[in-house]
């Protein structure tokens, strides 16, 4: 057994996580969590809940997130870090503020939390810090201590992240025929979101023209076709693409979509392509739907030779990012300098988000960021 780490002043870290239905009977209520305050008509969310009925009415993400915890408790304990490891959600049970309640009786006082989302954005981190400050005013309206808690900074960029991205990506063009493979055009694919919402993603001072959402997936883009390049000796034409738009047409969102790009493709005799879901943890829902279905079928339908690549999900290397990055804070708020793991030409992120970052349309309080009163 290796040398006790040290995660001191931390007693704990939160897998923080979107949750999905686990059967057919889940889908609805499901999506009325995730819909709650839109007004949506139940009719409409059984029309968008045939993506999950497709699939028995099972969202993928519980049992990926189920395997990553178990690669991080495996990776903790063989590395000799004593941390336990809990697992809530925003929509779907194991609840949040249910796991934080048991955290607290469990005796835990200072938390850090990993979200499954590696960018900025306001879905993807100011959301979370929002739920987690709703969370902890539940327990103290209860009478129970809140907990402290501070979340990992965007690990999109961390080695761990991005290698089984680029093992995954050389794999599926391996996968294409030979003679198209080496002319292979890489779509580099994530969630859209609102143009509004990418402008004003990340810290203020770097708002506008997508902000830290789109320039933080460029950068992810550029150092793994860069990798793959160095890996085959050719160097492939790509694109950051979206997918899984929700709104209103009248709402303008990111863009292009991935099945109007792979039309493009085709038009300008481009032989075959790669999907890389960079922007995903997992192959959960919009993978399994957005990509490897509907994707998959305009591929198909064009005669289009694609291949989709791997996401991290469980890989060892992802959970060991995990936990250099717990460590990483650790020795942070212990006062210690540390080296930061980061590729390509951003650098690390920052560990407190500042306010004003990824704001929400309507201000809301949010916790584990400067502008957090659960300190």
């Amino acid at each position: 057994m290796p040398d006790a780490l040290d995660a001191t002043p931390y007693d704990a870290l939160l897998l923080l996580s979107f949750g999905g239905p686990e059967g057919p009977d889940d889908v609805v209520p499901f999506l009325e969590n995730v819909t709650r305050g839109r007004g949506i008509p139940q009719e409409r969310l059984k029309e968008v809940g045939r993506h999950y009925f497709r699939f028995g009415g099972v969202s993928p993400i519980n049992a990926q997130n189920r395997a990553l915890l178990d690669a991080l408790r495996k990776d903790f304990a063989d590395h000799g870090l004593d941390l336990p490891v809990y697992w809530g959600n925003r929509n779907w049970a194991p609840y949040l503020t249910d796991t934080l309640r048991e955290m607290a009786a469990d005796g835990r006082r200072r938390v850090l939390v990993l979200a499954t989302s590696a960018y900025a954005s306001y879905s993807g981190c100011r959301q979370y810090r929002e739920n987690l400050h709703d969370a902890l005013a539940a327990l103290e309206n209860e009478g129970l201590r809140p907990l402290a808690v501070d979340k990992l900074r965007h690990y999109f960029n961390h080695p761990g992240f991005l290698e089984p991205v680029i093992d995954g990506v050389t794999e599926a063009l391996a996968g294409l025929p030979e003679d198209v493979r080496d002319g292979a055009h890489i779509a580099f694919s994530t969630h859209s979101i609102p143009t509004s919402a990418a402008d004003t993603s990340g810290p203020a001072e770097g708002h506008g023209e997508g902000g830290a959402y789109v320039r933080q997936h460029l950068d992810v883009a550029r150092t793994v076709t860069e990798a793959v390049r160095e890996r085959t000796g050719v160097e492939h034409p790509w694109r950051l693409v979206y997918q899984s738009r929700s709104g209103a047409p009248r709402i303008p969102w990111l863009e292009p979509d991935i099945c109007d790009h792979l039309q493009e493709l085709h038009d300008a005799a481009v032989p075959a392509v790669v999907i890389a879901p960079i922007g995903f943890v997992s192959d959960h829902m919009e993978v399994l739907y957005d990509l490897d279905t509907e994707a998959r079928a305009k591929a198909e339908e064009l005669g289009l030779p694609m291949r989709r690549s791997a996401t991290p999900g469980d890989d060892p290397r992802f959970a060991a990012a995990i936990r250099e990055l717990v460590l990483e804070r650790a020795a942070t708020e212990r006062g210690q300098e540390v080296a930061r793991c980061a590729l390509g030409a951003l650098g690390a992120s920052h560990d407190l988000c500042p306010a004003g970052c990824c704001p929400a349309r309507a201000p809301r309080p949010a916790a584990a960021g400067a502008d957090s009163v659960y300190a």
